[in-house]
């Protein structure tokens, strides 16, 4: 995909419309679940990549290294499944185009509609900037241009108390490190969503929705090579960065922290799609 350098990564073409989609049911939604009954030793997960220009990167290799195996979907350029049986986890990853871009990009309906299936069934799901947008919209949040502007850059966020016994974050420090690179944002959380953590300038950084779907609104994904290339093609967004915040080194340096930080977090995630867990009663919310 060819990405125009005045445009902004995960959600740079700025709508005047906002998203919050209506169609998520709660009244569907059931516990966590493996398709199989116990522990499955090698889960299988379905990645979706909306865009070529936002690859697996070394997430892939911390899910392949924490046992599972990986089906990667590029929309258009690959068909996505109309259905999520055979899977054990879902991952959508992030992209340029905005979470309501349907008009340039009509398959994103669908990715919505998968990301809405797989948190009803209790599929553990991973959505990352972009595609934790998409989690928002299709579970009934809301996707805005984000009136602080571009967050953009290696940062912190903060760990919420609800982290700090949750399956995935619980052992992540207080302020992880990621990296932002996006101009919409979260501006509601669906309804019943545990939010996980917050940065000063956009507050619904990561959040939970029915125990084992994740969206978070940062990268974790990324290369030192593959943000530089960000910053080139979207200089004004990249303006908004602090000074120096895409030297070779800086970005050496906080990806090794990245990787400290999340690669066991991705482990985690793995183990989550590989052992189900006990039935709990959801409060739900009728909407």
């Amino acid at each position: 995909m060819t990405r125009e350098p005045s445009l902004l990564h995960c959600g740079r073409q700025r709508q005047a419309s906002a998203v919050g989609a209506v169609l998520f049911d709660r009244s569907q939604v059931t516990t966590c679940r493996s398709p199989y009954p116990g522990v499955v030793s090698t889960p299988r997960l379905l990645i979706i990549q909306p865009d070529e220009s936002d690859p697996l990167g070394p997430l892939g290799d911390w899910l392949t290294d924490a046992g599972a195996e990986l089906e990667v979907r590029t929309p258009p350029i690959e068909t996505l499944p109309t259905s999520l049986d055979g899977f054990q986890g879902l991952v959508c990853l992030g992209g340029g185009m905005s979470a309501a871009d349907d008009v340039a990009h009509p398959w994103l309906r669908q990715v919505r509609d998968l990301l809405a299936k797989a948190t009803r069934d209790g599929l553990p799901t991973l959505g990352i900037c972009l595609g934790g947008q998409l989690l928002a919209a299709a579970t009934g949040g809301r996707v805005e241009p984000g009136e602080a502007g571009p967050e953009v850059g290696a940062g912190l966020v903060s760990k919420k108390d609800a982290a700090w016994t949750d399956p995935l974050f619980a052992d992540l420090p207080l302020m992880p490190d990621v990296m932002q690179f996006h101009g919409d944002a979260i501006t509601a959380l669906p309804a019943g969503a545990v939010l996980l953590a917050s940065s000063p300038r956009y507050p619904n950084q990561a959040f939970r929705l029915n125990r084992c779907a994740y969206g978070v609104q940062f990268h974790i994904e990324t290369t030192p090579e593959l943000v530089q290339a960000w910053a080139d093609e979207a200089p004004d967004m990249a303006a908004g960065a602090r000074p120096g915040a895409f030297t070779s080194d800086t970005l050496t340096t906080v990806h090794a922290d990245i990787a400290e930080t999340w690669r066991p977090f991705a482990a985690r995630f793995v183990h989550l799609c590989s052992s189900p867990m006990p039935p709990t009663p959801i409060p739900l919310v009728q909407r």
